[in-house]
C-alpha cells in the first residue's frame, strides 16, 4: 500500500519550507512520491514554491480551494483516487493551515482509497515563537493538529530563546486542555534548527506514524472563522508592498491579520513576499504571477481592497 504522510501546522507554521527538506529526503533514497498541497483560498501561493522538486521521482498536484467543506472533500477524495493510479511509493500532503485533521484519517478510510493507501506520518510543525495572544479558534487547530501527530517538529528554533521554546510548548499543552486532548510528550517532540536535522532525524519522521487522538471538536473548530483574499497582478512595488502589509498587521480596522504571502515582479525579476506579524521576507525566485493573499480573521473586505488596489471591490473577489 501507499503511504500517506501528512504535514500539518498552523498559518506561517513553515510547512512548505519543511516539505521541501522532507521532499529531498525521500527522493535521495530512491522513493518516487507525490506531493498534493492545497491553500486557504481560491489562489495556491505554496505550489510555486516547490517547483524545484518535480522530476522524475516527483510530481506536484494542486487542490483549490475557495469552496465550501464538502465540496472540497469531494475533490480531496476525487484527487487521491487519481494519484493512487500513478505508481508513488508514498505521497505527501500539505493541506491548509487551518485543517480538520479528521478529513486525512475519514478519507483515508473510505473505498476505494482504504484498498491503496495507508496513514503514515503525520508530523505537525509549531513555531517556536508561537504568539500568546491566539483565539480559541486558531488554538483548536494548533492543539488538534498536535493531538494526532506522531511527532511535533518545532520551526525555526534558532530564532527563538530556550524561555520563547518553552513557553510555546505550554501554550501547546494549554491548547489541548482546552479541548480535553493529551499533553504532548517531549518524546514527540523535535526540536533544532532545520539546517541541523540529520539523516537520523529524517529517518525518525519517515517512521513517526500517528496517534487517534481523543479530544472535543468545540464550536471554533466546525464554524471556522477564518477567511482569505487574494489580488491579481497589483502595480506595486516591494517597498508599497511592505508598508502596506505593516499597515495590514497594524491597524485593527482590516481585522485580524494572521498572514500575507504571494509573488510580485519588479525590475524584470520576481519575487515572493511572506510576512506574519512578527516577520517579514522576501526572496527572489522563478517567474511565477503576481498575487497576493491575506488570510486572517473577521476580514473586511472592503478596506483591505481600498488599501491594496486604491480602490472598493468589485462584485466579487478570488
Amino acid at each position: 500500500m501507499i503511504q500517506v504522510d501528512l504535514i500539518t501546522g498552523f498559518l506561517g507554521a513553515g510547512k512548505t519550507t519543511f516539505l521541501l527538506r522532507y521532499a529531498r529526503y525521500l527522493m535521495n533514497r530512491g522513493l518516487k512520491i507525490g506531493i498534493l498541497v492545497y491553500d486557504h483560498g481560491a489562489v495556491n501561493v505554496d505550489l510555486p514554491l516547490l517547483n524545484e522538486l518535480r522530476g522524475e521521482n516527483c510530481e506536484l498536484e494542486m487542490l483549490a480551494g475557495g469552496c465550501d467543506p464538502d465540496c472540497h472533500k469531494r475533490r480531496f477524495r476525487t484527487k487521491l483516487i487519481a494519484m493512487g493510479m500513478s505508481g508513488y511509493d508514498r505521497v505527501i500532503i500539505e493541506p491548509s493551515g487551518v485543517f480538520d485533521m479528521d478529513e486525512f484519517f475519514d478519507t483515508l478510510n473510505e473505498a476505494p482509497l482504504d484498498r491503496w493507501y495507508e496513514a503514515g506520518s503525520v508530523i505537525a510543525v509549531v513555531d517556536a515563537q508561537l504568539d500568546e495572544q491566539t483565539s480559541e479558534e486558531e488554538d483548536f487547530f494548533l492543539a488538534s493538529q498536535a493531538a494526532d501527530a506522531g511527532c511535533v517538529l518545532i520551526s525555526k528554533a534558532q530564532l527563538a530563546t530556550k524561555e520563547q521554546i518553552q513557553s510555546t510548548l505550554r501554550h501547546l499543552n494549554r491548547a489541548a486542555e482546552q479541548i480535553n486532548g493529551p499533553a504532548i510528550p517531549e518524546n514527540r517532540i523535535l526540536c533544532k534548527p532545520w539546517d541541523e536535522l540529520t539523516g537520523e532525524d529524517f529517518d525518525r519522521l519517515t517512521h513517526c506514524g500517528y496517534r487517534m487522538s481523543e479530544y472535543v471538536k468545540t464550536v471554533a473548530g466546525r464554524l471556522s472563522e477564518f477567511q482569505s483574499l487574494s489580488y491579481l497582478d497589483l502595480p506595486l512595488t516591494e517597498d508599497e508592498l511592505r508598508e502596506k502589509i505593516e499597515t495590514l498587521f497594524r491597524e485593527k480596522r482590516f481585522g485580524r491579520i494572521l498572514r500575507v504571502k504571494g509573488f510580485f515582479r519588479e525590475n524584470g525579476a520576481w519575487y515572493q513576499i511572506n510576512a506574519t506579524a512578527k516577520e517579514l521576507h522576501v526572496a527572489e525566485v522563478p517567474e511565477n504571477r503576481a498575487v497576493i493573499t491575506v488570510i486572517g480573521a473577521n476580514l473586511q473586505e472592503e478596506a483591505i481592497c481600498i488599501l491594496l488596489t486604491g480602490k472598493a471591490p468589485q462584485l466579487h473577489l478570488l
